[in-house]
Order: structure tokens, then sequence, then C-alpha cells
């Protein structure tokens, strides 16, 4: 464990960073009605790198890695394919709302892109559907 991790963590107590302070006191995201707990979020490839690419989404010296805390980091890694809001929530151990919070600032900077899950960004109209069906039994 390094020195930093272990000044930052009480086995007792976990993380003695206060979560508000990763979101510099912000309590909810611009955009909080767009990231449900299902909302997908998924890392932009950088220019020069193909979608799926195999070095790291974030690097030193760019403007996508300058300034970023290392939790802005994770979900940039995490996100190489799509996670729901919850699931990164959980994969980073931070509150949902602080989840949101910092997707949201990489939303801002162009750096993940967000999408309802499929089964809820179109379903077929089930009465539709439905009409179809009783169509082609009667043929």
């Amino acid at each position: 464990m390094s020195w930093r991790k272990a000044e930052s963590w009480d086995e007792d107590a976990g993380p003695l960073v206060r979560p508000y302070t990763l979101t510099r006191g912000r309590t909810k995201a611009v955009r909080d009605e767009d990231l449900t707990l299902i909302t997908l979020v998924t890392t932009v490839a950088p220019p020069d790198e193909p979608a799926g690419g195999s070095s790291p989404p974030v690097r030193r010296g760019t403007r996508e890695g300058r300034g970023r805390q290392p939790e802005h980091q994770r979900i940039l890694a995490l996100c190489r394919e799509p996670q729901a809001v919850a699931e990164i929530a959980a994969l980073i151990d931070l509150p949902v709302s602080i989840t949101k919070v910092l997707v949201d600032d990489l939303l801002r900077d162009n750096l993940v892109i967000v999408r309802a899950p499929l089964a809820l960004a179109r379903t077929p109209d089930l009465a539709l559907l439905k009409k179809v069906r009783d169509g082609l039994l009667r043929l």
C-alpha cells in the first residue's frame, strides 16, 4: 500500500476524504435527469486511437489527462466498454450522486458519451407487434 493510500484510508471508517470534496462541493450533476442508474457511459477514443484500442484513453501531457482526478481517470478506464452509472459507482466505490457529478464533468469535456440502454432507447410498440402476430397466425 502506498503512503498516499495509507493516509487516505482507515480500515474501520473507510475513506478519509469526504465524497463532496471530490466534486468540489457540488451535490448534483448539471445533466442529472439524463444520468439515471441505467444510463450507459462510454469513453470517447482519442483522435489518434481507434475505438477499442489497447492503450489507455487518458495519457499524461494531453488535454484529456491534465487536471483530472484519479476518480475521473478510473471512470475513463472503466468505460472503455459501456458501463451503467450504477456499475461505475459500485466499481469505484463512491455514492451514485457523486459518480453522476464526475461523469457529468467528463461529459462536459467530451471525454465520454452517454445513452439510454437499447431496451429503453426505442422499443417497438407492443400493440403493433400483437397485431402482426395475430395477422401471421391467421395465414
